[in-house]
């Protein structure tokens, strides 16, 4: 308990904490938590500004948060007091922060990059499997009521031998390729640096170039970042690279694929069936993939288990508590390490 003339510091808890509650009371004992009553981003600019969170130094922010404050832009960083200097977001994928914003106002930005990692992964083959297997079509015959459809689906195609593609080798597309090993594929990635000798021969993966990872890939795992420099990274001459009737699995995030080109690619036969976890528009997503029973759609549910929630939660409270008591972050965003 701080002593009377102690002055405790302060955090912002953007979100709520659903799960490590006992991780989140060690936080409480350090600190004031400051929970804001705005519930769009226009009350959250004008909370800011009333002096509400003066004297925050950090913050704790969940994917879910962007429903109130918006993007982690210029803007709301200039509302923000200047106490603040830790943004700790919950999630392995931060496109919601403008890094290059954070930095020039002194903000450091944390993520949780390995608890995410088995459960996205499961999920990833859980799509491959099922879009590899053309299950799609039989799934939506049968809940309209016409067991396998009165045309049937095409037969689907049995992993073992196949090339996954990987693009993005971090902590995800590493435990894709690991579990995948296991079912009898070859695998390929391209990735921003390549991984050491040993890494790769632990996963019996080969480094291949983007057009070749294109060219020979059956399946195509998407395992990158969004960032300006992967936006679209896959559209319409990427897909025309692309072996016909490759299957496709997306579990990053919605744009770094065209969906208007893919829809196309779906309807032409160069791309033959398709699994998504993410979208462009969360949540809306695109008709032409709606309509498409050769599209398995998951509503963006890759880390929704208990135990997978609960390990984000304890690692983002991790980095708050770094934060508070010795003032950096366990697991600074790699646009920051350097800082």
């Amino acid at each position: 308990m701080a002593s009377k003339d102690e002055v405790r510091l302060k955090v912002l808890l953007l979100g709520a904490i659903e799960h490590a509650h006992q991780a989140w009371s060690t936080i409480a004992a350090i600190a004031d938590v400051i929970t804001p009553t705005a519930t769009d981003r226009a009350a959250f600019l004008e909370e800011a500004a009333s002096g509400a969170f003066d004297g925050c130094v950090a913050a704790y922010r969940t994917f879910d948060s962007f429903t109130i404050t918006g993007k982690i832009n210029t803007e709301l960083l200039a509302a923000l007091p200047p106490s603040l200097r830790f943004i700790c977001h919950n999630g392995a994928g931060y496109d919601q922060i403008d890094v290059k914003a954070c930095t020039e106002h002194n903000v450091r930005v944390s993520n949780a990059p390995t608890a995410v990692d088995d459960a996205t992964a499961d999920l990833g083959i859980f799509l491959m499997l099922g879009a590899l297997r053309n299950l799609g079509l039989g799934m939506a015959a049968l809940r309209a009521g016409d067991w396998r459809g009165s045309t049937l689906p095409a037969l689907g195609h049995d992993p073992q031998g196949k090339v996954l593609g990987i693009l993005g080798m971090g902590g995800i597309g590493r435990n894709m390729a690991k579990k995948a090993l296991a079912f009898g594929m070859k695998i390929h990635y391209h990735n921003r640096t390549r991984l050491d000798a040993d890494v790769e021969a632990e996963l019996g993966a080969e480094y291949v170039e983007f057009d070749e990872l294109l060219k020979d890939s059956d399946v195509l795992s998407l395992n990158l970042p969004l960032n300006k420099h992967t936006r679209h990274i896959i559209s319409q001459a990427e897909f025309a690279k692309m072996k016909p009737g490759i299957v496709i699995v997306n579990t990053a995030r919605g744009a770094v694929m065209d969906e208007a080109a893919l829809v196309e690619a779906l309807q032409s036969g160069q791309v033959g069936s398709v699994g998504l976890d993410v979208y462009e528009e969360e949540p809306q997503v695109h008709p032409g993939l709606v309509s498409n029973p050769q599209v398995i759609l998951v509503p963006h549910m890759g880390t929704w288990t208990l135990e997978t929630e609960t390990k984000m939660e304890e690692w983002t409270i991790s980095n708050l508590r770094m934060a508070i008591e010795e003032g950096k972050l366990r697991s600074i965003v790699p646009e920051q390490r350097d800082l």
